[in-house]
Formats: C-alpha cells, sequence, structure tokens
C-alpha cells in the first residue's frame, strides 16, 4: 500500500520528445502506463502533478509557444498542480514543488515521465534527499540512446537499467505501473 497522500508527479510527457533528435527510444508502453497511472491516482483521489520543461532555447523541440512544448494527448484533465521549469529537477520549477507538496500534507511521490536519467532521476534524486518517500515508476519512464564521451553507443534500455539501478535503495523504491495500481488498490 502506498503512503496517502502519494503524489503522481509526471514528468515532461511533452510532444516535442517525438522529434527524432533525440535518437531512438525505449518503452513504447510509456503513455499506456502514464494513461493507467493518472486514471488510479484520479480514482483514489490522491494529488496530480504535471511538470513541464519550458526551453530557453529557441530552435529546442521544447521551446515555449511550439507544438513540441504542449503536453501529449495522455496528459488529459487539469492537474492539482502545474510546475514549470527550464532545468532538470522539478524542485526547481514554478511554483514551489517542495513547498506545495508540505502545504498539502503529502510526503511521499510516484515519479514517472520523460527521460528516465534526466528529468526523472534528477527529481527523484532531490524527493529522496528532501525525505519524501520515493517511487520511482520504472517503465512509465521513457530513455534515449547516448553516446558516451569515448564514442560508445549506450542503448536507451541500458541508460534506464543503470538509472534504476543508481536509484533504488538510495534515493527511491523502483517499481512497476502494475505494483503502484494494486498498491493503491
Amino acid at each position: 500500500m502506498l503512503p496517502s497522500p502519494c503524489a503522481l508527479v509526471v514528468i515532461d510527457v511533452q510532444r516535442g520528445f517525438d522529434e527524432p533528435v533525440w535518437g531512438r527510444r525505449n518503452n513504447p508502453e510509456l503513455e499506456d502506463h502514464v494513461d493507467a497511472l493518472l486514471a488510479a491516482f484520479r480514482a483514489h483521489q490522491q494529488p496530480v502533478v504535471f511538470v513541464r520543461h519550458d526551453s530557453r532555447e529557441l530552435d529546442s523541440p521544447l521551446a515555449v509557444g511550439t507544438p513540441g512544448n504542449e503536453f501529449q494527448a495522455v496528459l488529459r484533465g487539469d492537474p492539482d498542480l502545474l510546475v514549470t521549469k527550464h532545468v532538470h529537477s522539478a524542485f526547481y520549477g514554478q511554483p514551489d514543488l517542495d513547498h506545495w507538496l508540505q502545504d498539502h500534507g503529502v510526503k511521499s511521490v510516484a515519479i514517472c515521465g520523460i527521460a528516465t536519467d534526466h528529468c526523472c532521476e534528477s527529481t527523484a534524486r532531490m524527493a529522496g534527499d528532501l525525505g519524501y518517500t520515493t517511487f520511482f515508476v520504472m517503465d512509465a519512464t521513457r530513455a534515449f540512446d547516448r553516446v558516451s564521451p569515448s564514442g560508445e553507443l549506450i542503448p536507451a534500455d541500458q541508460i534506464a537499467q543503470t538509472t534504476a539501478a543508481s536509484l533504488h535503495d538510495e534515493f527511491a523504491t523502483v517499481v512497476d505501473t502494475s505494483t503502484v495500481l494494486r498498491a493503491l488498490a
């Protein structure tokens, strides 16, 4: 069972991440898992937070005022809180996520979204450091292939697994969507 209240924090599920500039991605089921999580959190009257990356780079697929800055269709309805940010962690966005969670008596968060190893991981690390019971919903995140400094291609699935290994039992509890759905029931 998840602690209650537990906020679902949906990070950067934006149309711009469908652009080929990011490279090959993993987890084509991301949207289905996010949809299931949103439905369950709302059905159990748990808070939902949407986070949007408002890039300051004019040529970015996530630039403000571009179609890529918009949320994907899976993010229906109004969140309890909308956080906009220019950096990786949602805790550095506006309005202040930490203050909002504290003001609403929320001591646990379930994190999902894009990208697994960037904004999701950064937010999870900060949540853990700030004392939140943090659940990282691995199959509701998406990673992209990366190239190492030595030029080696690291596949998105490997990036995701490395993130899971780095976070689990240190900053967060890494779970899957079905575990969260059962815990909410």
